[in-house]
């Protein structure tokens, strides 16, 4: 697999606030990231869910379904169960020709809460990481042996956010659990990307990069503020996170460390469309992350 760039939907919609670019059709989602470049998009709440119908609206713009996020709930259900529930997706995924199956622990995640700060996110208790990591293992297998690649996505809101969670995550799980590694969550989350990437290169099969304003980071954790605030903003002002080369990430760092990557590169912003408009920054973050990964040797 050659390194390609994909985009996720967030710059043009919001899949935790429905009428954030509730207004922007699918079809100049997918116009404007085919002229930001953008070979693939991950899957998002606009998107239909049958494969002939997903085909039709990727086709007419040559772009190639990467996956999309799947929610998990292992602190609740067994691999078996979870792998049930899991069908259609599965089978949309097979269908689509992507090995890319994005998942999340949900069960007792606040991100999608707008009403609770993020200070009040779940934390998992030292002695439950193993009989965590055994089920998610148990799902990952059962995943591979229908030809897919588990990509666990730590997130902001959730049991796997901070640098000790993921480490405590990595440690209860093996292969064929894989790493997405997301510079945004990890840089807000109070890891170092790049050491991320160094540490975990051997398991990490899916890189989401958007970047993090560190001005607004520093107001959001001093006034406490829920995922949903911080990501969108208060007022006129603009979100915590914004497209790679518009924060603090050090990129040329993060692709070093994953030095002989091949898979997606994933573009995010995760920002108001109203703000920010989502052509233009989606253009500058993949200019940016051209340059970065040339620097770093990877194209």
């Amino acid at each position: 697999m050659s390194l390609r760039i994909g985009a996720n939907p967030i710059g043009w919609s919001n899949d935790d606030l429905l009428e954030i670019g509730g207004d922007i059709p699918l079809e100049t989602c997918l116009a404007e990231a085919r002229e930001a470049g953008f070979v693939g998009m991950e899957l998002g709440n606009k998107f239909p869910r049958t494969p002939d119908a997903l085909k039709a609206v990727l086709a007419p713009f040559d772009m190639a379904c990467i996956g999309g996020w799947h929610s998990v709930e292992l602190l609740e259900r067994s691999a078996e169960e979870e792998f049930a529930r899991a069908k259609p997706h599965r089978d949309l995924l097979k269908a689509m020709g992507t090995d890319v199956f994005i998942v999340a622990e949900t069960s007792n995640a606040i991100h999608g809460r707008r009403d609770i700060p993020l200070s009040k996110r779940p934390i998992m208790e030292a002695g439950a990481w193993a009989a965590y990591g055994t089920r998610m293992t148990d799902f990952a297998e059962r995943l591979e042996a229908e030809g897919f690649r588990l990509c666990y996505h730590h997130h902001m809101g959730t049991i796997v956010q901070s640098e000790a969670d993921i480490d405590a995550f990595m440690a209860a799980t093996t292969l064929p659990v894989n790493l997405l590694l997301d510079t945004g969550h990890a840089t807000w989350g109070g890891a170092d990307p790049a050491a991320l990437a160094k540490r975990y290169r051997s398991r990490i099969s899916h890189v989401h990069c958007k970047d993090v304003r560190p001005t607004v980071r520093t107001r959001v954790e001093a006034e406490d503020w829920s995922f949903l605030d911080a990501i969108l903003g208060k007022g006129d002002d603009l979100g915590i996170y914004t497209v790679p080369g518009d924060g603090c990430v050090d990129y040329v760092a993060v692709f070093e460390a994953l030095s002989g990557y091949s898979g997606w590169v994933v573009v995010e912003a995760e920002q108001d469309p109203n703000k920010a408009n989502p052509l233009a920054y989606a253009k500058k973050g993949v200019a940016h992350l051209k340059a970065a990964l040339h620097e770093a040797g990877l194209a």
